[in-house]
């Protein structure tokens, strides 16, 4: 009997793998630092989340649903941007400034760029620097653990970034979150442990957050600062582990990867050294999230038998 050949036209491979699924990882692996959160600047941090997760998959059935089309609050993007932003809050933060956080981050960066998979920057990124932008006052007051990890007693200050080197608090105080900063980026422990579970379910590579991170520390430190205090203070892990590494607007080369990581981290340092701003995460990403269709034009794989243009 002779041989039929069937020609189809991609996806060849084929994968149970659905958004849903890798959300609700991504959930998962943001669980603890949101327990840690809650410990240790008190239950207002889950008050922020809760109202940054409800408005954020509201502004999103909303918009399906008066433009006509299919409503995919179910698929838990929704829920991981809402998440995400609330991460990047401060505790005090007034609960309709929240709101409008959410509102450029659904509507304008993602609904208004047609949904799912076409925004040009990360939701979340772009939400937290709306608010930044808008109410600096409010996005720059955080409350301290007096006495340990606790929230019994806690006090207006600033990160340890904007407090300066003379009143750095210890590698410790940094690696377990007893500082002043937005709700998920303080607790570098529960941070690293989610990132853990990513690359264990393959939700992420090591590749982007590596480059990042190991951009910030080499460049730091050869500029005469310490590059372990930059590694755990302010918003770089989070943004290395949760943000740098989203699908849509990341490169998807490995080579890809490590330019994006590598511009991340040139672009943080400068910020935070140079620029009268101490924190530079979200910005950086930003950029490079602007700049990764070149990114990706410029690291095409050969197509295989291909030849070199």
């Amino acid at each position: 009997m002779d041989s039929i050949l069937t020609v189809t036209s991609s996806p060849h491979i084929r994968s149970k793998t659905t958004t849903r699924n890798i959300m609700t990882d991504v959930c998962i692996a943001l669980a603890p630092t949101l327990v840690a959160s809650v410990y240790i600047f008190g239950f207002r941090s889950l008050l922020v989340t809760f109202t940054c997760i409800l408005a954020c998959c509201l502004f999103e059935f909303m918009w399906q649903r008066l433009m006509g089309l299919p409503v995919t609050v179910r698929d838990m993007s929704a829920v991981v941007t809402g998440g995400l932003l609330a991460f990047n809050l401060p505790a005090t933060i007034p609960l309709w400034m929240a709101v409008i956080g959410c509102a450029a981050a659904i509507l304008v960066v993602k609904q208004m760029f047609g949904g799912i998979g076409k925004n040009f920057a990360n939701p979340a990124i772009v939400g937290r620097i709306v608010l930044l932008v808008s109410f600096a006052g409010q996005m720059t007051r955080w409350v301290v653990p007096l006495r340990g990890i606790g929230f019994v007693d806690t006090v207006t200050a600033a990160t340890p970034l904007a407090a300066g080197l003379s009143a750095a608090p210890s590698y410790l105080d940094l690696f377990l979150g007893t500082v002043g900063g937005s709700l998920g980026e303080t607790c570098k422990l529960t941070l690293l442990l989610g990132g853990v579970y990513l690359v264990a379910r393959r939700v992420i590579t090591v590749t982007t957050p590596l480059a990042f991170m190991g951009t910030v520390f080499l460049f730091t430190w050869v500029l005469g600062y310490d590059p372990i205090y930059h590694l755990l203070a302010g918003g770089l892990i989070l943004g290395a582990l949760f943000m740098a590494t989203d699908y849509v607007t990341t490169p998807t080369t490995e080579k890809g990867k490590i330019i994006f990581g590598v511009g991340c981290g040139i672009v943080t340092v400068v910020i935070r050294i140079f620029a009268a701003y101490p924190e530079g995460v979200s910005f950086a990403i930003l950029l490079m999230n602007i700049l990764t269709p070149h990114i990706d034009s410029l690291c095409k794989n050969k197509a295989f038998g291909g030849v070199k243009a």
